[in-house]
């Protein structure tokens, strides 16, 4: 289960990304959370994957 609140599923999502992931789709795939809806709710809150640093900035 991943946060709903979008300020804790970023913190949450950066965490597993810099400790356990290789990028955003691993995470996604082993999660079995939808990609976009990630990317949406975290857009909201102007912070955006940046795939080189493989977090949300």
């Amino acid at each position: 289960m991943i946060p709903s609140d979008p300020v804790m599923l970023l913190s949450f999502l950066n965490l597993k990304l810099r400790d356990y992931y290789k990028d955003l789709d691993a995470l996604c795939d082993d999660l079995d959370v939808s990609r976009q809806e990630i990317v949406e709710k975290l857009n909201a809150i102007d912070y955006h994957y940046d795939p080189e640093k493989n977090q949300f900035v």
